[in-house]
C-alpha cells in the first residue's frame, strides 16, 4: 500500500507540473513540492524583512505647473539717449530722485537715481527702467513741460530768422532759446540761452555789436557779466554762472545768458564789434 501511494504522488506532482524534492545532498530535505509558474505568470512584490513598506516610486513630474513669471520689460537703460530719456530725468527730478539735467543721456547718475526710487518701493534695484517702475513713476508726477524737458538746454533750433541769412550774425530766437552764430547764412555754432523776466525782458529787433568786455562786471546789479558782447543799452550776450546752476528755472535782468562758458568763450573771440544781432520770436 506504501507503494502504491507514493506512486500515485508521482503520477499527482506529473500532471500537476509539480517535482517531488529529495534531500539535498547535506541530508536536509526541502520542500516536498515545487511549483514551476510559467514564465508571464506575474510575481507579487515581496515584503521587505523587517516588515517595512516597499519603497515607493519617484514622484512624476507635475507637468501642470505654472512657470516662473517673466521679468519686467526694460524700456531703458545705461547708454540710452532721447527724448524718453530726458522725460524719465524729468520725472526723478520731481521726486527728488535726480538733480542734475535732464540731458537726454541715461548716465551714471540716473542709473543711481532709478536704482534708488526702486529700492524706496520695494522693486529690484536694478538701475534700468523697466516697464513696472515706469508705471510706477508716472503714477506719482505729472507730464514735463517742454521747458522741464530741457531745463538745462539742449533743445534743438528753429530755421534762422530771415534777418540773420547774410553777413555777420548773431542770431537769437526766444521761442526756441537758442543762439546761432552764423556767417553767410551758415550756422557755425549754437547754444542754448535765456532771456530776462517779465519786468526786465530782453529787447527784440536788429542792434548790432557796440562793445566787448571779457572780464564785465554790472555796475547797476554788482553781478558778473564775462564774456559780454553789448548790443543794446546795457543788454549783453554772455556767460552766465546761474544759468549754469539752475537752467530756466531763473532770468536774466534782459541780458541774453549763456550757459556753456567755452562755448561763448569761442564766441566772444569771433566776435567783432559791429557784427550785427538779431533777437526775434
Amino acid at each position: 500500500m506504501g507503494r502504491a501511494f507514493v506512486a500515485g504522488l508521482a503520477v499527482l506532482a506529473a500532471l500537476t507540473g509539480c517535482t517531488v524534492q529529495t534531500p539535498d545532498g547535506e541530508g536536509k530535505r526541502r520542500s516536498p513540492v515545487h511549483i514551476e509558474l510559467p514564465d508571464d505568470t506575474p510575481v507579487p512584490e515581496r515584503t521587505p524583512a523587517g516588515g517595512g513598506d516597499a519603497p515607493s516610486a519617484a514622484p512624476a513630474p507635475d507637468d501642470d505647473k505654472p512657470a516662473a513669471p517673466a521679468p519686467p520689460r526694460v524700456l531703458w537703460s545705461r547708454g540710452d539717449t532721447g527724448r524718453d530719456v530726458r522725460e524719465l530725468q524729468a520725472r526723478l527730478r520731481q521726486v527728488a530722485w535726480l538733480f542734475e539735467g535732464p540731458t537726454g543721456t541715461y548716465g551714471e547718475q540716473t542709473e543711481r537715481a532709478v536704482s534708488g526710487f526702486q529700492g524706496k518701493r520695494g522693486l529690484p534695484r536694478t538701475g534700468k527702467t523697466d516697464a513696472v517702475t515706469w508705471q510706477r513713476l508716472v503714477r506719482m508726477t505729472r507730464e514735463p513741460g517742454r521747458w522741464d524737458l530741457y531745463l538745462m538746454g539742449g533743445q534743438q533750433a528753429d530755421p534762422p530768422d530771415a534777418r540773420c541769412r547774410t553777413g555777420r550774425v548773431l542770431c537769437i530766437d526766444k521761442t526756441s532759446r537758442t543762439l546761432r552764430w552764423m556767417i553767410d547764412g551758415r550756422t557755425v555754432s549754437t547754444m542754448a540761452v535765456r532771456f530776462g523776466s517779465r519786468g526786465t525782458p530782453t529787447r527784440e529787433g536788429v542792434f548790432s555789436v557796440y562793445w566787448k568786455s571779457r572780464d564785465h562786471v554790472s555796475t547797476l546789479y554788482d553781478s558778473p557779466m564775462p564774456y559780454a558782447m553789448f548790443f543794446s543799452g546795457g543788454q549783453a550776450v554772455h556767460f552766465s554762472a546761474d544759468f549754469a546752476a539752475r537752467g530756466y528755472a531763473g532770468g536774466s535782468h534782459g541780458c541774453v545768458n549763456v550757459r556753456d562758458e567755452p562755448a561763448i568763450a569761442e564766441l566772444f573771440a569771433q566776435v567783432r564789434n559791429g557784427d550785427r544781432v538779431v533777437v526775434s520770436w
